[in-house]
């Protein structure tokens, strides 16, 4: 069964909620399987190391979990529009799958969460692509035939799933956020299932 790989990083348990709703959207799909990751966080102390395996929450991603997916879903919170260190500092370490061709022609789509409404959501997002962009992945976005884009009051851009936290990222995800989560992780695992073939459907 190809698994669609739900990469993330979250600090305040925001980005690590809406995986989740991501990996139920791709799981809706038949014959395709979430594999929900996240990375460490990275410290300015060099001698610093994380444990092997998590406390708590998603084991940790590596290079062999991207090599074998079928379909890539990032998200970060974001940071002064752009997506959190601990993310970009694994994607920094990518470079023998790039050098290789590993994830050239995989689906790839990305979800955030900020602050605010106008926090840099969609700068995030659209950093966050241009790593993807060089691994040579097709980047998925979500349509306005999705109701809940239009109707939202939160988050929710045509380039990802978003999500408003309130300054002390206490707001949950609401009911459109929800949705537009659900939406991207199943049209990701759709079109994933589509360029694997028939192979994809058992």
């Amino acid at each position: 069964m190809p698994d669609v790989l739900v990469l993330y990083y979250s600090h305040g348990g925001a980005v690590r909620e809406l995986a989740r709703w991501v990996a139920h959207g791709v799981e809706r799909v038949p014959g395709m399987r979430a594999r929900v990751r996240t990375v460490p966080k990275v410290s300015t102390v060099a001698e610093a190391t994380a444990p092997a395996v998590p406390d708590e929450g998603a084991p940790y991603c590596e290079l062999a979990d991207l090599e074998a997916c079928a379909g890539l879903v990032l998200g970060s919170p974001g940071r002064f529009g752009n997506m959190a260190a601990p993310l970009k500092y694994f994607l920094d370490g990518t470079t023998a799958l790039w050098l290789k061709g590993a994830l050239a022609g995989k689906p790839a789509a990305v979800f955030t969460s900020t602050a605010t409404m106008h926090g840099g959501q969609e700068a995030t997002l659209l950093s966050m692509m241009l790593p993807l962009l060089h691994h040579g992945m097709l980047i998925v976005g979500l349509p306005y035939t999705e109701p809940a884009l239009s109707a939202t009051r939160g988050g929710g851009t045509p380039y990802g799933a978003s999500h408003v936290g309130g300054a002390a990222d206490d707001r949950p995800v609401d009911a459109e956020e929800k949705q537009l989560a659900i939406a991207l992780g199943e049209r990701l695992a759709r079109i994933a299932a589509r360029l694997a073939g028939p192979a994809a459907a058992g």
